[in-house]
């Protein structure tokens, strides 16, 4: 069953300022994300819920809800800069 993606207001920000080279990236990631959630590559955040998966230097950070089957994306940042608060 295929899940449903949402994307927070903080991640449309963030692929906002993104080259469209790099958007078009991370979106196909992103589809494939309502397939399957858990990919190859996809990797759980140690001190914070959720996971992140690599599309070139940006990352993008999501969270899988299991019950209402739903893949939240709320961050898309450079990889030097994702885990700055």
């Amino acid at each position: 069953m295929a899940y449903k993606i949402l994307i927070k207001p903080s991640a449309s920000k963030d692929l906002d300022v993104l080259p469209d080279k790099e958007v078009k990236k991370i979106l196909k990631h992103i589809s494939h994300l309502g397939e399957n959630p858990r990919p190859v590559g996809v990797q759980k955040l140690s001190n914070q819920d959720g996971y992140r998966i690599r599309s070139g230097n940006y990352r993008i950070l999501f969270i899988v809800e299991e019950k209402s089957k739903t893949v939240l994306i709320y961050r898309i940042k450079h990889r030097k800069d994702v885990y700055k608060s």
